[in-house]
């Protein structure tokens, strides 16, 4: 998947389109004294609250990461199929990324309030408990569909 007028963030010669790609940078942390981080880009007018094991990724105010969903480790886009074992010498898409997590897409729902000139699309989706919530434009989430699993990675920029 390639952003609007530029090429692939990241070198997808073997790998199929992912669900979601963008670059993101953190504006808060804990708002509202919540465990999420929230982030945004200016871009493509999309916002991001997500949940991170920050003991294990730290992340700041101010950080840049690029973020992607997929529904599968394989850089062939084979489907996944379930279950993780690392094989020995078997690259995967997490080889480029510094944080990975799994997990499911468990709602979409539509923002049509009056005070908006254009209508947001909400994605949710819970990875062991950790949640993100991925809110902007509804052509961003015409590759999802309710109960999928994916992967969350990210890389910092």
């Amino acid at each position: 998947m390639s952003r609007p007028g530029k090429g692939p963030l990241i070198g997808q010669e073997k790998m199929g389109e992912y669900l979601f790609e963008d670059v993101f940078t953190v504006s808060r942390l804990d708002p509202d004294g919540k465990k999420f981080d929230k982030a945004h880009n200016e871009q493509l007018n999309m916002y991001m609250q997500l949940d991170v094991a920050t003991e294990v990724y730290p992340m700041h105010v101010g950080d840049k990461f690029t973020m992607v969903l997929a529904p599968t480790l394989n850089l062939d886009g084979t489907p996944d199929t379930g279950f993780f074992t690392q094989q020995a010498g078997k690259k995967t898409l997490a080889d480029k990324f510094d944080y990975v997590m799994h997990g499911k897409l468990y709602k979409i729902s539509e923002n049509t309030s009056p005070d908006q000139k254009q209508p947001k699309v909400e994605i949710y989706a819970s990875f062991g408990g950790l949640l993100m919530i991925l809110t902007g434009d509804p052509s961003s989430a015409s590759s999802f569909e309710l109960d999928q699993r994916l992967f969350l990675l990210m890389r910092k920029v």
